[in-house]
Protein backbone atom coordinates (compact mmCIF):
# COMPACT_ATOMS: atom_id res chain seq x y z
CA UNK A 1 0.00 0.00 0.00
CA UNK A 2 1.18 3.51 -0.81
CA UNK A 3 2.23 5.48 2.25
CA UNK A 4 0.98 8.96 3.02
CA UNK A 5 2.84 11.59 1.01
CA UNK A 6 5.37 13.88 2.64
CA UNK A 7 3.60 16.82 1.01
CA UNK A 8 1.50 18.89 3.40
CA UNK A 9 -1.45 18.74 0.99
CA UNK A 10 -1.97 15.91 -1.51
CA UNK A 11 -1.06 16.60 -5.12
CA UNK A 12 -3.28 13.88 -6.61
CA UNK A 13 -6.81 13.10 -5.38
CA UNK A 14 -8.16 9.95 -7.05
CA UNK A 15 -11.87 9.14 -6.99
CA UNK A 16 -13.03 5.54 -6.59
CA UNK A 17 -16.72 4.55 -6.55
CA UNK A 18 -17.79 3.42 -3.11
CA UNK A 19 -19.87 0.53 -4.43
CA UNK A 20 -16.85 -1.28 -5.92
CA UNK A 21 -14.42 -3.10 -3.63
CA UNK A 22 -12.18 -3.79 -6.62
CA UNK A 23 -11.87 -0.14 -7.65
CA UNK A 24 -11.37 1.05 -4.08
CA UNK A 25 -8.59 -1.51 -3.61
CA UNK A 26 -6.92 -0.59 -6.90
CA UNK A 27 -7.00 3.12 -6.05
CA UNK A 28 -5.67 2.50 -2.54
CA UNK A 29 -2.80 0.35 -3.79
CA UNK A 30 -1.74 2.96 -6.35
CA UNK A 31 0.43 6.08 -6.09
CA UNK A 32 -2.31 8.67 -5.45
CA UNK A 33 -1.52 10.98 -2.56
CA UNK A 34 -5.19 10.86 -1.56
CA UNK A 35 -7.99 8.49 -2.51
CA UNK A 36 -11.62 9.63 -2.35
CA UNK A 37 -14.24 6.91 -1.96
CA UNK A 38 -17.31 8.37 -3.61
CA UNK A 39 -20.85 8.17 -2.23
CA UNK A 40 -22.23 10.91 -4.44
CA UNK A 41 -22.14 11.05 -8.24
CA UNK A 42 -20.54 7.65 -8.81
CA UNK A 43 -23.22 5.79 -6.85
CA UNK A 44 -26.89 5.45 -7.81
CA UNK A 45 -29.66 6.10 -5.31
CA UNK A 46 -30.39 2.39 -5.11
CA UNK A 47 -26.76 1.54 -4.28
CA UNK A 48 -25.98 4.23 -1.70
CA UNK A 49 -26.75 2.05 1.33
CA UNK A 50 -24.63 -0.76 -0.07
CA UNK A 51 -21.79 1.66 -0.87
CA UNK A 52 -21.81 3.05 2.68
CA UNK A 53 -21.37 -0.44 4.07
CA UNK A 54 -18.62 -1.28 1.58
CA UNK A 55 -16.66 1.88 2.38
CA UNK A 56 -17.01 1.36 6.11
CA UNK A 57 -15.78 -2.22 5.94
CA UNK A 58 -12.97 -1.31 3.55
CA UNK A 59 -11.71 1.45 5.84
CA UNK A 60 -11.81 -0.79 8.90
CA UNK A 61 -9.73 -3.41 7.05
CA UNK A 62 -6.87 -0.92 6.43
CA UNK A 63 -4.07 -0.28 8.92
CA UNK A 64 -5.09 2.74 10.95
CA UNK A 65 -1.94 4.68 10.02
CA UNK A 66 -2.75 4.26 6.32
CA UNK A 67 -6.21 5.82 6.54
CA UNK A 68 -4.93 9.41 6.55
CA UNK A 69 -4.89 9.33 2.74
CA UNK A 70 -8.32 7.68 2.44
CA UNK A 71 -11.13 10.23 2.14
CA UNK A 72 -14.87 9.96 1.52
CA UNK A 73 -17.05 12.19 -0.63
CA UNK A 74 -20.42 12.31 1.08
CA UNK A 75 -23.65 13.50 -0.47
CA UNK A 76 -24.53 17.22 -0.33
CA UNK A 77 -26.03 18.75 2.78
CA UNK A 78 -29.17 19.92 0.98
CA UNK A 79 -30.17 16.31 0.34
CA UNK A 80 -31.29 13.45 2.60
CA UNK A 81 -28.10 11.40 2.78
CA UNK A 82 -25.25 13.34 4.39
CA UNK A 83 -25.72 12.46 8.03
CA UNK A 84 -26.40 8.82 7.18
CA UNK A 85 -23.23 8.77 5.07
CA UNK A 86 -21.16 10.19 7.91
CA UNK A 87 -22.62 7.86 10.54
CA UNK A 88 -21.74 4.89 8.33
CA UNK A 89 -18.17 5.81 7.39
CA UNK A 90 -16.81 7.58 10.48
CA UNK A 91 -16.33 4.33 12.46
CA UNK A 92 -13.74 3.50 9.78
CA UNK A 93 -11.78 6.67 10.69
CA UNK A 94 -11.23 8.16 7.21
CA UNK A 95 -8.56 10.82 6.85
CA UNK A 96 -11.03 13.36 5.57
CA UNK A 97 -14.37 14.24 4.05
CA UNK A 98 -15.09 15.91 0.73
CA UNK A 99 -18.17 18.13 0.91
CA UNK A 100 -19.84 18.64 -2.49
CA UNK A 101 -22.20 21.40 -3.60
CA UNK A 102 -21.31 23.73 -0.74
CA UNK A 103 -23.31 26.94 -0.55
CA UNK A 104 -20.81 28.67 1.74
CA UNK A 105 -19.08 28.67 5.10
CA UNK A 106 -22.24 27.73 7.02
CA UNK A 107 -22.20 24.31 5.35
CA UNK A 108 -18.67 23.64 6.61
CA UNK A 109 -19.66 24.73 10.11
CA UNK A 110 -22.63 22.34 10.06
CA UNK A 111 -20.38 19.54 8.81
CA UNK A 112 -17.96 20.33 11.63
CA UNK A 113 -20.76 19.90 14.20
CA UNK A 114 -21.60 16.50 12.75
CA UNK A 115 -17.96 15.42 12.69
CA UNK A 116 -17.30 16.57 16.26
CA UNK A 117 -20.11 14.37 17.54
CA UNK A 118 -19.11 11.40 15.41
CA UNK A 119 -15.46 11.67 16.40
CA UNK A 120 -16.45 11.49 20.07
CA UNK A 121 -18.76 8.56 19.40
CA UNK A 122 -16.02 6.63 17.59
CA UNK A 123 -13.02 7.40 19.80
CA UNK A 124 -11.41 9.68 17.23
CA UNK A 125 -9.35 12.65 18.45
CA UNK A 126 -11.27 15.88 18.03
CA UNK A 127 -10.61 17.75 14.81
CA UNK A 128 -8.36 15.24 13.05
CA UNK A 129 -10.87 14.53 10.26
CA UNK A 130 -10.04 17.09 7.58
CA UNK A 131 -12.30 18.60 4.92
CA UNK A 132 -11.97 19.56 1.26
CA UNK A 133 -14.84 21.67 -0.09
CA UNK A 134 -16.30 21.76 -3.60
CA UNK A 135 -17.10 25.46 -3.74
CA UNK A 136 -18.49 26.25 -7.22
CA UNK A 137 -21.04 23.53 -7.96
CA UNK A 138 -23.99 25.79 -7.11
CA UNK A 139 -24.77 29.30 -8.31
CA UNK A 140 -24.95 30.44 -4.68
CA UNK A 141 -21.55 28.94 -3.97
CA UNK A 142 -19.93 31.10 -6.64
CA UNK A 143 -20.67 34.15 -4.50
CA UNK A 144 -19.28 32.70 -1.25
CA UNK A 145 -15.87 31.38 -2.30
CA UNK A 146 -14.21 34.05 -0.17
CA UNK A 147 -16.03 33.05 3.02
CA UNK A 148 -13.88 30.12 4.17
CA UNK A 149 -11.12 31.86 6.11
CA UNK A 150 -10.65 30.02 9.42
CA UNK A 151 -13.46 27.61 8.53
CA UNK A 152 -13.07 24.51 10.73
CA UNK A 153 -11.17 21.52 9.34
CA UNK A 154 -10.79 22.87 5.80
CA UNK A 155 -7.37 22.19 4.26
CA UNK A 156 -8.31 22.54 0.59
CA UNK A 157 -10.89 23.91 -1.81
CA UNK A 158 -11.75 22.64 -5.26
CA UNK A 159 -14.22 23.48 -7.97
CA UNK A 160 -16.52 21.79 -10.43
CA UNK A 161 -17.90 22.68 -13.85
CA UNK A 162 -20.48 19.99 -14.58
CA UNK A 163 -22.82 20.57 -11.65
CA UNK A 164 -22.43 24.32 -12.07
CA UNK A 165 -23.64 24.04 -15.65
CA UNK A 166 -26.68 22.10 -14.42
CA UNK A 167 -27.31 24.65 -11.66
CA UNK A 168 -27.51 27.57 -14.09
CA UNK A 169 -29.32 25.74 -16.88
CA UNK A 170 -26.43 25.80 -19.34
CA UNK A 171 -26.45 23.34 -22.22
CA UNK A 172 -22.63 23.30 -22.43
CA UNK A 173 -19.68 24.49 -20.38
CA UNK A 174 -17.04 24.36 -23.14
CA UNK A 175 -16.12 26.64 -26.01
CA UNK A 176 -15.90 25.19 -29.55
CA UNK A 177 -12.13 24.74 -29.11
CA UNK A 178 -12.65 22.62 -25.97
CA UNK A 179 -11.64 25.27 -23.44
CA UNK A 180 -13.95 26.20 -20.58
CA UNK A 181 -16.40 29.03 -21.13
CA UNK A 182 -16.04 32.30 -19.26
CA UNK A 183 -18.32 31.34 -16.35
CA UNK A 184 -16.29 28.20 -15.65
CA UNK A 185 -12.93 29.95 -15.93
CA UNK A 186 -14.41 32.44 -13.46
CA UNK A 187 -15.22 29.50 -11.16
CA UNK A 188 -11.62 28.32 -11.41
CA UNK A 189 -10.36 31.82 -10.57
CA UNK A 190 -12.77 32.24 -7.66
CA UNK A 191 -11.66 28.91 -6.24
CA UNK A 192 -7.96 29.81 -6.23
CA UNK A 193 -8.73 33.27 -4.86
CA UNK A 194 -10.97 31.84 -2.15
CA UNK A 195 -8.33 29.30 -1.21
CA UNK A 196 -5.72 32.04 -1.05
CA UNK A 197 -7.95 34.13 1.20
CA UNK A 198 -8.55 31.12 3.44
CA UNK A 199 -4.88 30.11 3.51
CA UNK A 200 -5.63 26.61 2.19
CA UNK A 201 -4.68 24.70 -0.95
CA UNK A 202 -6.53 25.12 -4.24
CA UNK A 203 -7.12 21.82 -6.03
CA UNK A 204 -7.92 21.72 -9.75
CA UNK A 205 -11.03 19.91 -10.95
CA UNK A 206 -11.05 16.68 -12.97
CA UNK A 207 -10.12 16.12 -16.60
CA UNK A 208 -12.84 13.91 -18.05
CA UNK A 209 -10.78 12.57 -20.97
CA UNK A 210 -8.52 10.22 -19.00
CA UNK A 211 -6.75 9.02 -22.14
CA UNK A 212 -5.38 12.47 -23.02
CA UNK A 213 -2.36 12.37 -20.73
CA UNK A 214 -0.40 14.96 -22.70
CA UNK A 215 -3.32 17.39 -22.41
CA UNK A 216 -3.55 16.58 -18.71
CA UNK A 217 0.16 17.33 -18.27
CA UNK A 218 -0.14 20.74 -19.95
CA UNK A 219 -3.25 21.65 -17.99
CA UNK A 220 -1.80 20.56 -14.65
CA UNK A 221 1.41 22.49 -15.24
CA UNK A 222 -0.59 25.56 -16.26
CA UNK A 223 -2.87 25.60 -13.21
CA UNK A 224 0.10 24.97 -10.92
CA UNK A 225 1.65 28.18 -12.28
CA UNK A 226 -1.67 29.87 -11.51
CA UNK A 227 -1.52 28.85 -7.86
CA UNK A 228 -3.16 25.42 -7.72
CA UNK A 229 -1.45 22.81 -5.55
CA UNK A 230 -3.03 19.58 -6.77
CA UNK A 231 -5.69 18.07 -9.00
CA UNK A 232 -8.60 15.64 -8.86
CA UNK A 233 -8.34 12.44 -10.91
CA UNK A 234 -10.97 10.03 -12.19
CA UNK A 235 -8.64 7.29 -13.46
CA UNK A 236 -5.46 5.69 -12.07
CA UNK A 237 -3.60 6.50 -15.30
CA UNK A 238 -3.86 10.20 -14.48
CA UNK A 239 -2.20 10.00 -11.08
CA UNK A 240 1.49 9.82 -12.03
CA UNK A 241 1.07 12.71 -14.48
CA UNK A 242 -0.55 14.84 -11.78
CA UNK A 243 2.06 13.93 -9.18
CA UNK A 244 4.87 14.88 -11.51
CA UNK A 245 3.24 18.13 -12.64
CA UNK A 246 2.73 19.31 -9.06
CA UNK A 247 6.17 18.26 -7.84
CA UNK A 248 8.69 21.12 -8.00
CA UNK A 249 11.76 20.17 -9.99
CA UNK A 250 15.22 20.12 -8.41
CA UNK A 251 16.08 23.15 -10.53
CA UNK A 252 13.08 25.07 -9.19
CA UNK A 253 13.91 24.11 -5.62
CA UNK A 254 17.56 25.06 -6.04
CA UNK A 255 16.59 28.47 -7.43
CA UNK A 256 14.13 29.01 -4.59
CA UNK A 257 16.74 28.07 -2.01
CA UNK A 258 19.20 30.46 -3.62
CA UNK A 259 16.70 33.30 -3.28
CA UNK A 260 15.98 32.43 0.36
CA UNK A 261 19.71 32.26 1.13
CA UNK A 262 20.33 35.55 -0.65
CA UNK A 263 17.79 37.40 1.48
CA UNK A 264 19.04 35.65 4.61
CA UNK A 265 22.55 36.88 3.86
CA UNK A 266 21.24 40.44 3.48
CA UNK A 267 18.82 40.91 6.37
CA UNK A 268 16.63 43.98 6.38
CA UNK A 269 16.80 44.71 2.66
CA UNK A 270 13.58 45.22 0.71
CA UNK A 271 14.99 44.57 -2.75
CA UNK A 272 18.08 42.81 -3.94
CA UNK A 273 19.79 42.19 -7.28
CA UNK A 274 19.70 38.64 -8.63
CA UNK A 275 20.90 37.48 -12.06
CA UNK A 276 20.29 40.84 -13.69
CA UNK A 277 16.87 41.41 -12.12
CA UNK A 278 15.57 43.01 -8.95
CA UNK A 279 13.86 40.79 -6.41
CA UNK A 280 11.60 42.03 -3.63
CA UNK A 281 9.76 40.46 -0.71
CA UNK A 282 7.01 38.80 -2.80
CA UNK A 283 9.74 36.87 -4.65
CA UNK A 284 11.08 35.70 -1.29
CA UNK A 285 7.60 34.67 -0.14
CA UNK A 286 7.05 32.61 -3.30
CA UNK A 287 10.43 30.93 -2.91
CA UNK A 288 9.66 30.06 0.71
CA UNK A 289 6.22 28.72 -0.26
CA UNK A 290 7.73 26.50 -2.95
CA UNK A 291 10.23 25.02 -0.48
CA UNK A 292 7.45 24.50 2.06
CA UNK A 293 5.33 22.76 -0.56
CA UNK A 294 8.13 20.24 -1.04
CA UNK A 295 8.71 19.86 2.70
CA UNK A 296 11.99 21.78 2.60
CA UNK A 297 11.09 24.89 4.59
Amino acid sequence: MTETTDYAVPRSWLFAPGDSDKKMAKATDGPADAVIFDLEDAVSEEEKSNARNKISEFLKAQPEAARARLWVRVNPLDGPHTLTDLAAVMPGKPGGIMLPKAYGRADVELLDHYLCALEVANGIPQGVTKVIVLVTETADGMFTTGSYKDAPRVIAMTWGAEDLADAIGASENRNPDGSYGFTYELARSLCVLGAGAAGVAAIETIQGDFKDLEGLKKRAEKVRRDGYRGMLAIHPAQVEVINQAFTPSEEELAAAQEIVDLFAANPGVGTIGYKGAMLDRPHLARAQALLAQAGRS
